[in-house]
């Protein structure tokens, strides 16, 4: 062995969290009851293109705020690796900037650099060792970038400057855009502007594949660059990018057209979008923002265009949505993109914290994927723990297999 810090004694079979038949000896010992039961939907593999997820659960991307100038750390070694030993299918890592100043805050990861790969490249060879897919949602904030890190803004109070729109005046310059190098106010992106965008995730995304990663995500909710053009509340240009449906959605659907073609034919593309603003119609905005309907629409538009799966989120452009937080608040808008855009799947995402809840979202036909959260950063163990719930035998690590329970809830 000629490093002992790269020795690692990988996972077996299908790894952690994937559904298996329990042998007679395992039955004996009451880590399960029969080979009889039917495997619960949440524990089905999914194969979308050349790819198989050996469950239903994806841990969805979480800004961390943990990079200097964009690079990966060991601090992102080991939250996706303990993930990944913990049985998820897939991990998408966070909001990823594309371009610097297109980071939410300087504190976010960032992929502009062939730098970037070497430790994204570790990060990623962890989680394939424990048999965990990993993904990496590739974005650009638009206005709503260089901010700062929430607690940093609370704890140490970063130098904000009120008259140029509150943003830190310690971390832009003449050169962040698309800001006014006079205003620092957020400008309309000259067609110039939206072709270099476009590039920056085209090279993002050839980054992404030469660090290994299984799935790319584009970005288009939560407020940031891509809903920007989706929603009629932030899109008031007026050529080819503005107006009507056809004209806002034009920005992904081309920046999702020059992805699929460089992303290699064998990986899947996914596409977050916030499916509706949560907002009220007004004389300014008749329809109240971007609409369910239009999410369906644009579901069928990006299946024509090699995006496999539309992850449906929600809200992020206003100040004036107002959110109906309940559990599975979000399902209802999954369910319309698999049932209304024909071979395009769905992710569900918002609020699903259960296990029974989490199967029926799956086993109803609700929407393909469950992307949880914070529901994964309060039980890391959320997906093993799942499998005895509903009584489904699954793998789990093998260096922590003496401390499997030998029925529901005993850990003895």
């Amino acid at each position: 062995m000629s490093n002992p810090h790269d020795f690692y004694q990988p996972q077996a079979d299908r790894g952690p969290g994937a559904a298996v038949q329990p042998t007679d000896s395992e039955i004996k010992q009451g880590f399960a009851s029969s080979q009889s039961e039917t495997t619960p939907a949440l524990f089905t593999p999914l194969k979308i293109r050349g790819t198989e997820l050996k469950n239903r659960v994806v841990v969805s991307p979480m800004c961390m705020y943990s990079s200097v100038d964009g690079f990966a750390t060991n601090f992102h070694l080991v939250h996706v690796g303990q993930l990944a030993m913990r049985g998820v299918s897939l991990m998408i890592m966070e909001a990823t900037g594309v371009a610097p100043e297109g980071r939410i805050t300087p504190n976010c990861l960032g992929i502009w650099k062939d730098e970037h790969i070497e430790k994204l490249r570790e990060v990623v060879a962890f989680a394939h060792a424990n048999k965990a897919l990993v993904g990496i949602q590739l974005a650009h904030a638009g206005r709503k970038a260089s901010t700062s890190p929430p607690w940093l803004i609370k704890s140490q109070g970063y130098n904000l400057d009120e008259t140029k729109g509150g943003w830190p005046k310690d971390i832009i310059g003449p050169s962040a855009i698309p800001f006014d190098e006079r205003s620092f106010v957020p400008r309309e992106m000259t067609l110039a502007d939206i072709q270099r965008v476009q590039q920056n995730f085209v090279d993002a995304a050839v980054r992404a594949d030469k660090a290994g990663f299984d799935v790319v995500e584009l970005h288009g909710a939560h407020g940031y660059l891509i809903q920007e053009f989706l929603s009629p509340i932030s899109n008031k240009r007026t050529d080819a990018y503005g107006g009507s449906f056809e004209n806002r959605i034009r920005f992904l659907v081309e920046t999702a057209q020059k992805v699929r073609k460089t992303w290699p034919e064998h990986k899947p593309l996914f596409v977050r979008v916030s499916s509706t603003d949560w907002v009220a119609p007004s004389s300014d905005v008749p329809t109240g923002g971007w609409t369910e309907e239009e999410t369906v629409e644009l579901a069928k538009v990006l299946r024509a265009q090699g995006v496999d799966l539309v992850d449906c989120s929600t809200a992020g452009n206003s100040p004036l949505q107002k959110i109906p937080l309940a559990p599975g608040y979000q399902v209802q808008f999954a369910t319309a993109v698999r049932k209304g855009a024909p071979g395009m799947l769905s992710g569900a995402v918002g609020i699903i914290t259960d296990a029974k809840q989490a199967n029926e979202i799956v086993a109803s036909g609700s929407a393909d994927l469950v992307f949880m959260g914070r529901q994964l950063l309060r039980d890391p163990n959320f997906v093993l723990n799942a499998a005895l719930e509903l009584n489904a035998f699954g793998q789990y690590p093998h260096q922590y297999e003496r401390g499997r329970p030998k029925t529901k809830y005993s850990f003895v």
